[in-house]
Protein backbone atom coordinates (compact mmCIF):
# COMPACT_ATOMS: atom_id res chain seq x y z
CA UNK A 1 0.00 0.00 0.00
CA UNK A 2 1.43 3.38 -1.01
CA UNK A 3 1.71 6.43 1.21
CA UNK A 4 -1.53 7.99 -0.03
CA UNK A 5 -3.37 4.71 0.61
CA UNK A 6 -2.03 4.51 4.17
CA UNK A 7 -3.08 8.10 4.83
CA UNK A 8 -6.58 7.42 3.51
CA UNK A 9 -6.84 4.25 5.64
CA UNK A 10 -5.73 6.13 8.76
CA UNK A 11 -8.27 8.87 8.02
CA UNK A 12 -11.09 6.31 7.62
CA UNK A 13 -10.15 4.48 10.82
CA UNK A 14 -9.90 7.77 12.70
CA UNK A 15 -13.32 8.79 11.38
CA UNK A 16 -14.91 5.53 12.50
CA UNK A 17 -13.23 5.78 15.92
CA UNK A 18 -14.40 9.36 16.39
CA UNK A 19 -17.94 8.44 15.31
CA UNK A 20 -18.01 5.49 17.72
CA UNK A 21 -16.86 7.67 20.59
CA UNK A 22 -19.36 10.38 19.67
CA UNK A 23 -22.36 8.05 19.60
CA UNK A 24 -23.00 8.68 23.28
CA UNK A 25 -24.54 12.09 23.88
CA UNK A 26 -26.69 13.52 26.63
CA UNK A 27 -27.14 16.12 29.33
CA UNK A 28 -27.85 16.28 33.05
CA UNK A 29 -31.38 17.42 33.87
CA UNK A 30 -31.44 21.05 34.97
CA UNK A 31 -34.38 21.46 37.42
CA UNK A 32 -34.77 25.12 36.42
CA UNK A 33 -34.56 25.03 32.62
CA UNK A 34 -35.39 21.41 31.74
CA UNK A 35 -38.38 20.68 34.00
CA UNK A 36 -41.87 21.89 33.15
CA UNK A 37 -43.24 22.71 36.60
CA UNK A 38 -46.64 23.34 35.01
CA UNK A 39 -46.87 19.56 34.75
CA UNK A 40 -47.20 19.35 38.55
CA UNK A 41 -50.69 20.85 38.26
CA UNK A 42 -53.58 20.57 38.96
CA UNK A 43 -52.66 20.69 42.64
CA UNK A 44 -55.47 20.12 45.13
CA UNK A 45 -55.47 20.45 48.92
CA UNK A 46 -58.53 19.20 50.71
CA UNK A 47 -60.25 18.72 47.36
CA UNK A 48 -59.82 22.40 46.45
CA UNK A 49 -57.68 23.41 43.48
CA UNK A 50 -54.75 25.65 44.34
CA UNK A 51 -54.46 28.62 41.97
CA UNK A 52 -51.18 28.87 40.14
CA UNK A 53 -49.72 27.72 36.87
CA UNK A 54 -52.26 26.43 34.39
CA UNK A 55 -52.11 22.64 33.94
CA UNK A 56 -50.95 21.32 30.55
CA UNK A 57 -53.47 21.18 27.73
CA UNK A 58 -55.72 18.15 27.40
CA UNK A 59 -54.49 16.31 30.49
CA UNK A 60 -57.31 15.05 32.64
CA UNK A 61 -57.88 12.73 35.57
CA UNK A 62 -60.55 10.04 35.47
CA UNK A 63 -63.56 10.89 37.63
CA UNK A 64 -63.23 7.48 39.26
CA UNK A 65 -59.77 8.44 40.48
CA UNK A 66 -60.63 11.89 41.80
CA UNK A 67 -60.38 12.22 45.58
CA UNK A 68 -63.18 14.60 46.56
CA UNK A 69 -63.21 14.21 50.34
CA UNK A 70 -61.20 17.00 52.07
CA UNK A 71 -60.35 14.91 55.15
CA UNK A 72 -58.62 11.54 55.33
CA UNK A 73 -57.69 9.05 58.06
CA UNK A 74 -54.73 6.65 57.83
CA UNK A 75 -53.39 3.95 60.12
CA UNK A 76 -50.21 3.22 58.17
CA UNK A 77 -47.36 3.93 57.63
CA UNK A 78 -47.90 6.87 60.01
CA UNK A 79 -51.21 7.04 61.97
CA UNK A 80 -52.71 10.38 61.06
CA UNK A 81 -55.77 12.47 60.32
CA UNK A 82 -55.08 14.97 57.61
CA UNK A 83 -56.12 16.74 54.44
CA UNK A 84 -56.14 15.07 51.07
CA UNK A 85 -53.36 16.23 48.75
CA UNK A 86 -53.37 15.54 45.00
CA UNK A 87 -50.59 16.51 42.58
CA UNK A 88 -48.28 15.17 39.86
CA UNK A 89 -44.84 14.22 41.11
CA UNK A 90 -41.68 13.94 38.91
CA UNK A 91 -40.22 10.65 40.15
CA UNK A 92 -38.32 8.79 37.42
CA UNK A 93 -36.03 9.29 34.43
CA UNK A 94 -35.90 7.00 31.41
CA UNK A 95 -33.14 6.92 28.77
CA UNK A 96 -33.73 5.40 25.34
CA UNK A 97 -30.40 4.99 23.55
CA UNK A 98 -28.88 3.18 20.59
CA UNK A 99 -25.48 2.78 22.25
CA UNK A 100 -24.99 0.15 24.96
CA UNK A 101 -24.11 1.58 28.39
CA UNK A 102 -24.60 5.14 27.16
CA UNK A 103 -26.28 7.07 29.97
CA UNK A 104 -27.98 10.03 28.33
CA UNK A 105 -29.35 11.54 31.55
CA UNK A 106 -25.90 11.39 33.18
CA UNK A 107 -24.46 13.82 30.69
CA UNK A 108 -23.76 11.34 27.91
CA UNK A 109 -21.35 9.17 29.89
CA UNK A 110 -20.52 5.83 28.29
CA UNK A 111 -19.29 3.01 30.50
CA UNK A 112 -17.37 -0.03 29.34
CA UNK A 113 -17.91 -2.97 31.72
CA UNK A 114 -16.35 -5.37 29.23
CA UNK A 115 -19.61 -7.17 28.50
CA UNK A 116 -20.42 -7.68 24.80
CA UNK A 117 -23.88 -6.21 24.17
CA UNK A 118 -25.85 -5.77 20.98
CA UNK A 119 -26.03 -2.17 19.78
CA UNK A 120 -29.11 -0.41 18.51
CA UNK A 121 -30.25 1.69 15.61
CA UNK A 122 -32.76 1.91 12.78
CA UNK A 123 -32.84 -0.50 9.84
CA UNK A 124 -34.98 -0.69 6.70
CA UNK A 125 -36.15 -3.91 5.03
CA UNK A 126 -36.55 -4.56 1.31
CA UNK A 127 -40.03 -3.04 1.27
CA UNK A 128 -38.78 0.18 2.84
CA UNK A 129 -40.38 -0.34 6.25
CA UNK A 130 -38.24 0.72 9.19
CA UNK A 131 -37.60 -1.22 12.37
CA UNK A 132 -35.37 -0.31 15.29
CA UNK A 133 -33.77 -1.46 18.52
CA UNK A 134 -32.88 0.65 21.56
CA UNK A 135 -31.63 0.07 25.08
CA UNK A 136 -33.49 1.63 28.02
CA UNK A 137 -32.16 2.88 31.37
CA UNK A 138 -34.50 3.55 34.28
CA UNK A 139 -33.52 5.92 37.10
CA UNK A 140 -35.14 6.66 40.46
CA UNK A 141 -35.33 10.44 40.46
CA UNK A 142 -37.61 11.88 43.22
CA UNK A 143 -37.05 15.48 42.18
CA UNK A 144 -39.54 17.22 44.52
CA UNK A 145 -38.14 15.44 47.57
CA UNK A 146 -34.60 16.13 46.38
CA UNK A 147 -35.34 19.88 46.14
CA UNK A 148 -37.46 19.96 49.35
CA UNK A 149 -40.32 21.67 47.54
CA UNK A 150 -43.01 20.00 49.68
CA UNK A 151 -42.40 19.69 53.41
CA UNK A 152 -44.64 16.68 54.12
CA UNK A 153 -42.29 13.76 53.40
CA UNK A 154 -45.10 11.22 53.91
CA UNK A 155 -46.50 12.31 50.56
CA UNK A 156 -43.23 12.10 48.63
CA UNK A 157 -41.08 9.39 47.15
CA UNK A 158 -38.21 9.47 49.65
CA UNK A 159 -35.79 7.18 47.79
CA UNK A 160 -32.41 8.51 46.76
CA UNK A 161 -31.35 9.11 43.18
CA UNK A 162 -30.31 5.76 41.71
CA UNK A 163 -29.93 3.79 38.50
CA UNK A 164 -32.49 1.04 38.98
CA UNK A 165 -32.64 -0.91 35.70
CA UNK A 166 -30.54 -1.28 32.55
CA UNK A 167 -31.64 -3.47 29.67
CA UNK A 168 -28.09 -4.30 28.59
CA UNK A 169 -28.06 -6.93 31.36
CA UNK A 170 -31.57 -8.24 30.60
CA UNK A 171 -31.47 -11.05 27.99
CA UNK A 172 -35.25 -10.82 27.43
CA UNK A 173 -34.88 -7.25 26.16
CA UNK A 174 -32.84 -8.43 23.20
CA UNK A 175 -35.02 -11.44 22.30
CA UNK A 176 -38.73 -11.37 21.45
CA UNK A 177 -38.81 -15.15 21.94
CA UNK A 178 -37.45 -15.04 25.50
CA UNK A 179 -39.75 -12.15 26.33
CA UNK A 180 -42.79 -14.06 25.08
CA UNK A 181 -41.84 -17.10 27.14
CA UNK A 182 -41.90 -14.97 30.30
CA UNK A 183 -45.06 -13.17 29.16
CA UNK A 184 -47.12 -15.81 27.32
CA UNK A 185 -50.19 -13.54 27.29
CA UNK A 186 -48.50 -11.65 24.45
CA UNK A 187 -49.81 -14.36 22.10
CA UNK A 188 -53.37 -13.27 22.91
CA UNK A 189 -52.69 -9.69 21.83
CA UNK A 190 -50.63 -10.53 18.73
CA UNK A 191 -53.62 -10.36 16.40
CA UNK A 192 -55.17 -7.66 14.19
CA UNK A 193 -58.30 -7.25 16.34
CA UNK A 194 -56.34 -6.53 19.52
CA UNK A 195 -54.02 -4.18 17.67
CA UNK A 196 -56.92 -2.27 16.12
CA UNK A 197 -57.94 -1.34 19.66
CA UNK A 198 -54.85 0.83 19.68
CA UNK A 199 -56.65 3.27 17.36
CA UNK A 200 -59.31 3.92 20.00
CA UNK A 201 -56.65 4.31 22.69
CA UNK A 202 -54.68 6.66 20.42
CA UNK A 203 -57.73 8.86 19.91
CA UNK A 204 -58.62 8.89 23.61
CA UNK A 205 -55.04 9.66 24.72
CA UNK A 206 -54.64 12.44 22.17
CA UNK A 207 -57.92 13.99 23.33
CA UNK A 208 -56.95 13.78 26.99
CA UNK A 209 -56.85 10.42 28.76
CA UNK A 210 -55.73 6.91 27.66
CA UNK A 211 -58.00 3.89 28.03
CA UNK A 212 -56.70 1.99 31.06
CA UNK A 213 -58.56 -1.27 30.29
CA UNK A 214 -56.55 -1.54 27.04
CA UNK A 215 -53.32 -2.19 28.91
CA UNK A 216 -51.71 -4.02 25.97
CA UNK A 217 -51.47 -0.96 23.73
CA UNK A 218 -49.44 2.23 23.95
CA UNK A 219 -51.97 4.18 21.92
CA UNK A 220 -50.49 6.04 18.97
CA UNK A 221 -47.01 4.61 19.62
CA UNK A 222 -47.91 0.95 19.02
CA UNK A 223 -48.14 -2.33 20.93
CA UNK A 224 -46.78 -2.91 24.43
CA UNK A 225 -45.96 -6.49 23.43
CA UNK A 226 -43.41 -7.91 22.93
CA UNK A 227 -41.67 -6.55 26.04
CA UNK A 228 -38.36 -6.14 24.26
CA UNK A 229 -36.33 -3.36 22.69
CA UNK A 230 -37.40 -4.19 19.15
CA UNK A 231 -39.80 -1.76 17.45
CA UNK A 232 -41.30 -3.46 14.40
CA UNK A 233 -42.94 -0.31 13.02
CA UNK A 234 -40.48 2.54 13.48
CA UNK A 235 -42.09 5.81 12.38
CA UNK A 236 -39.73 8.25 14.10
CA UNK A 237 -37.20 8.27 16.88
CA UNK A 238 -39.60 10.12 19.17
CA UNK A 239 -42.40 7.61 18.51
CA UNK A 240 -40.11 4.59 19.03
CA UNK A 241 -38.52 6.01 22.20
CA UNK A 242 -41.94 6.81 23.69
CA UNK A 243 -43.08 3.25 22.96
CA UNK A 244 -40.04 1.71 24.66
CA UNK A 245 -40.37 4.06 27.63
CA UNK A 246 -43.95 2.82 28.07
CA UNK A 247 -42.91 -0.81 27.66
CA UNK A 248 -40.41 -0.33 30.47
CA UNK A 249 -43.08 1.13 32.79
CA UNK A 250 -45.42 -1.77 32.00
CA UNK A 251 -42.61 -4.28 32.49
CA UNK A 252 -41.66 -2.87 35.90
CA UNK A 253 -45.29 -2.95 37.03
CA UNK A 254 -45.45 -6.61 36.01
CA UNK A 255 -42.27 -7.29 38.00
CA UNK A 256 -43.63 -5.53 41.11
CA UNK A 257 -41.10 -2.71 40.95
CA UNK A 258 -43.72 -0.02 40.33
CA UNK A 259 -46.89 0.35 42.42
CA UNK A 260 -50.07 2.37 42.34
CA UNK A 261 -50.19 5.83 43.91
CA UNK A 262 -53.45 7.38 42.69
CA UNK A 263 -57.05 7.41 43.88
CA UNK A 264 -58.50 6.61 47.29
CA UNK A 265 -56.36 3.46 47.56
CA UNK A 266 -53.22 5.59 47.37
CA UNK A 267 -54.09 8.07 50.12
CA UNK A 268 -52.32 6.19 52.92
CA UNK A 269 -49.72 4.16 51.03
CA UNK A 270 -48.83 2.84 47.61
CA UNK A 271 -50.42 -0.44 46.57
CA UNK A 272 -49.60 -3.33 44.20
CA UNK A 273 -50.52 -2.63 40.57
CA UNK A 274 -49.33 -5.60 38.47
CA UNK A 275 -51.21 -4.27 35.43
CA UNK A 276 -50.36 -0.64 34.89
CA UNK A 277 -52.84 2.23 34.84
CA UNK A 278 -51.72 4.42 31.98
CA UNK A 279 -53.60 7.39 33.40
CA UNK A 280 -51.24 7.39 36.41
CA UNK A 281 -48.38 8.74 34.29
CA UNK A 282 -47.29 11.66 32.17
CA UNK A 283 -43.99 11.95 30.33
CA UNK A 284 -41.88 14.98 29.50
CA UNK A 285 -38.93 14.91 27.14
CA UNK A 286 -35.73 16.20 28.74
CA UNK A 287 -33.29 15.34 25.93
CA UNK A 288 -32.46 16.31 23.24
CA UNK A 289 -35.06 19.14 23.44
CA UNK A 290 -36.87 19.52 26.79
CA UNK A 291 -40.59 20.13 26.93
CA UNK A 292 -40.95 23.77 27.93
CA UNK A 293 -43.71 25.28 30.06
CA UNK A 294 -44.67 27.76 27.35
CA UNK A 295 -45.39 25.21 24.63
CA UNK A 296 -48.83 23.61 24.11
CA UNK A 297 -47.77 20.04 24.97
CA UNK A 298 -44.85 20.08 27.44
CA UNK A 299 -45.85 16.78 29.07
CA UNK A 300 -48.23 14.18 27.75
CA UNK A 301 -50.29 11.17 28.80
CA UNK A 302 -49.25 7.70 27.72
CA UNK A 303 -50.19 6.97 24.12
CA UNK A 304 -50.79 10.53 22.90
CA UNK A 305 -49.73 11.14 19.30
CA UNK A 306 -46.20 12.53 19.16
CA UNK A 307 -47.04 14.33 15.91
CA UNK A 308 -48.40 17.17 18.05
CA UNK A 309 -45.00 18.07 19.51
CA UNK A 310 -42.16 16.03 17.97
CA UNK A 311 -41.19 18.50 15.24
CA UNK A 312 -37.52 19.43 15.60
CA UNK A 313 -36.93 16.96 18.45
CA UNK A 314 -35.01 14.41 16.37
CA UNK A 315 -31.91 15.35 14.40
CA UNK A 316 -28.58 13.75 13.43
CA UNK A 317 -25.79 13.08 15.91
CA UNK A 318 -26.96 14.70 19.18
CA UNK A 319 -30.67 14.19 18.57
CA UNK A 320 -30.93 10.44 18.05
CA UNK A 321 -30.99 9.33 21.70
CA UNK A 322 -33.76 10.41 24.06
CA UNK A 323 -34.52 10.94 27.74
CA UNK A 324 -37.85 11.43 29.51
CA UNK A 325 -38.93 12.65 32.91
CA UNK A 326 -41.79 10.55 34.26
CA UNK A 327 -44.54 12.33 36.21
CA UNK A 328 -46.73 10.16 38.47
CA UNK A 329 -50.17 11.05 39.84
CA UNK A 330 -50.02 11.18 43.62
CA UNK A 331 -52.96 11.20 46.02
CA UNK A 332 -51.96 11.40 49.66
CA UNK A 333 -53.20 12.05 53.18
CA UNK A 334 -51.04 14.98 54.28
CA UNK A 335 -50.33 15.81 57.89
Amino acid sequence: MNYLGRVMLMFILLSFTTAALALCTGRFVNPVTDVCWRCMFPLKIGGVSVPGLNPPNNTKVSKDDEVKSPVCVCKTPVPRVGLTLSFWEPVRLVDVTRTPFCFTSLGGVRMNPGVPVMGGGVAADESGNNSSFYHVHYYIFPLINFLNLIVDSVCLDSQGVDLAYITELDPTWKSDLLSNILHPESIIFANPIAQLAGAADCTAATAGLPLDPMFWTAGCQGSIYPLSGHVGAHVSGVQASLLLMQRMIFKLHRQGMLWGSMGKKGLCHSYPMPIWRKSQYRSQMTYPIPGFSGEPFPCNPMGRSSVLYESGREFPYKGEDFAYLLWRKRDCCAL
